[in-house]
Order: C-alpha cells, then sequence, then structure tokens
C-alpha cells in the first residue's frame, strides 16, 4: 500500500540526516537512508514483519512494531494496510525517554 512518514518522524529523519552529515560522510549518510527506505518498503510489501515494540506491549500495546536498521531503530503501525511511521531514532539515542516524549506530545 503506502509507507507515511508522520511529521514527527519526518523531523526525526531530517535531524538524524543533519547529525549525520556532520558527524560522518555524505555517501554514509545515503546508504543509512536507503537502509531506513529498503526496509520500510519490505514492511509494506509484508516481506517483513517485526516485533511489537516491549515498552508498549508491557502495558497491552502490541499494534506499534519497531524496526531496526543498521543506525536507526523505527516505529511504525499498520493501518487499513498502511504503514504509519511514528519514531525514527539513531540506536544510540534513550530510545525509552525518546518513545515517551513522543507519546506524551500526541
Amino acid at each position: 500500500m503506502t509507507v507515511i512518514l508522520l511529521p514527527a518522524a519526518q523531523d526525526d529523519l531530517l535531524a538524524l540526516q543533519e547529525y549525520m552529515l556532520d558527524k560522518w560522510s555524505e555517501a554514509e549518510w545515503l546508504t543509512a537512508e536507503n537502509d531506513i527506505f529498503d526496509k520500510l518498503a519490505l514492511v509494506d510489501t509484508g516481506l517483513l514483519t517485526c516485533a511489537p515494540v516491549q515498552e508498549l506491549a508491557s502495558v497491552g500495546i502490541v499494534e506499534y512494531q519497531h524496526l531496526f536498521t543498521s543506525h536507526h531503530k523505527l516505529v511504525y503501525r499498520r493501518i487499513d494496510g498502511n504503514v504509519y511511521v511514528y519514531l525514527i531514532a539513531s540506536q544510540r539515542q534513550d530510545f525509552p525517554t525518546l518513545l515517551m516524549r513522543r507519546l506524551l506530545k500526541a
């Protein structure tokens, strides 16, 4: 169907791009970005399924799943066949804190 990056996830992606371009090369950023979108395409086709986000599943919310790439962790949810991306974080970031901030923002 369709992969939709929600506005907060778009902001995450831009912030990560800025950080990676500052610390790494453009080629490394493009590789990481391609990895993100390649994995999202696999999720969209149904060829890749991921586990629920543990922090949410522990309180009974199992419809949000997480996806790992080489450098990032994404939180998404499938609704009516579409994949909605809620959060894109570096694997070096404090994921539980980012997740709580995002939930409190909503």
